[in-house]
């Protein structure tokens, strides 16, 4: 048994400080990147907030505002070949969505999902993106499962996750994945902290994995746990390359789910009510880390999508960064939660 006594921060427990800045206007800022994908050689440019591939979030619907604004969308992996194609010619770009799969082709699940991801792309060349999408990447078989996606589609980004730890974020882009997800546990409707007791607080995590990607020339994206605009801006002040978000886009217009009473519901993809959806794995294995949640609904997403980017605009404008890009290196935090101070400093007493 070991216990790492080094502090761990969550997004609550920083905060960005202010500094002198040459921009004028949150107009200023630069809200995309250009991106080189090194194992699927490709470059992208865009802004990198993504749509969750969640029940109401990763929606067609969701993907036609946000690509309005550059950003991307993952559509669920229940989206079938036939809703794809009924959704083509509606004015969607191909290119700002990503098709989502299970990895573990020896569950029925799983296996329906990687055939659909593939008749997707065989139907929808234009989509640059896989989003190859597990709570656990640390399952032994799931670096297999990423080379042989990249072996069959060589020159598609692949997003591979969800991990929080410096090692295997090396080991997923050395064996081909481009972009690794950060987060165990800290969104909104996932439970897997308190029914597994695993994690790593969201800010270290990016922070930690962040390096580790840079240094294989990989990239992160930050995913669970941005409640506000403001952790957006911390989660890229980190240094994530990309963040993904959930939550803050669900009970819209655009989640595509049905309004009852003023609200809309909303639940994790390993809940009870995922399962009741979209079905129950065979081998009898039952891990509820998902809550059913029921959110207000919040009519049409663009205001809240404007009302994120202008905060991370002004996040820009506070700290002197002209680009996005240059959050990071323009970044200072100052560590605020008076709780982890009292137990630091009770600590280093001792």
């Amino acid at each position: 048994m070991r216990i790492k006594e080094e502090l761990k921060l969550n997004f609550d427990d920083v905060l960005l400080q202010p500094k002198r800045s040459t921009l004028s206007s949150r107009s200023e800022v630069v809200m995309t990147r250009q991106f080189t994908f090194a194992n699927a050689d490709r470059t992208m440019d865009f802004c990198p907030i993504f749509a969750s591939n969640m029940d109401g979030v990763g929606t067609f619907s969701m993907a036609k505002v946000l690509q309005q604004h550059k950003m991307m969308t993952v559509i669920t992996k229940s989206t079938t070949l036939d809703e794809w194609k009924a959704a083509a010619g509606t004015g969607l770009r191909m290119q700002s969505l990503s098709v989502c799969t299970g990895s573990n082709v020896m569950h029925d699940k799983d296996a329906t999902d990687y055939a659909n991801m593939k008749a997707v792309l065989d139907s929808f060349p234009d989509v640059k993106m896989i989003t190859v999408d597990v709570a656990n990447a640390y399952h032994e078989n799931f670096i297999d499962f990423i080379k042989k996606v990249r072996d069959e589609f060589p020159n598609k980004i692949i997003v591979a996750g969800n991990v929080v730890t410096p090692e295997m974020v090396e080991e997923l882009i050395i064996n081909g994945a481009d972009i690794v997800k950060i987060g165990i546990g800290p969104g909104s409707v996932c439970t897997t902290r308190t029914m597994t007791g695993v994690g790593v607080p969201q800010f270290s995590a990016i922070v930690e994995c962040t390096d580790a990607a840079n240094g294989v020339n990989g990239h992160i994206m930050a995913d669970g746990g941005c409640v506000h605009p403001g952790d957006i801006a911390k989660a890229f002040g980190g240094g994530a390359h990309m963040v993904m978000i959930g939550g803050m886009l669900a009970g819209h217009d655009e989640s595509e789910q049905t309004v009852v009473d003023g609200r809309v519901e909303f639940y994790g993809m390993s809940s009870d009510r995922a399962r009741e959806k979209h079905g129950k794995r065979k081998d009898g294995y039952r891990g509820n880390e998902g809550r059913f949640i029921s959110l207000p609904y919040r009519g049409p997403v663009n205001d809240t999508v404007e009302n994120i980017l202008g905060g991370v605009r002004s996040a820009c404008t506070y700290i002197g960064a002209r680009r996005l890009k240059d959050m990071p290196k323009c970044a200072t935090f100052v560590r605020c939660n008076s709780n982890i101070n009292l137990v630091y400093a009770q600590h280093t007493i001792k």
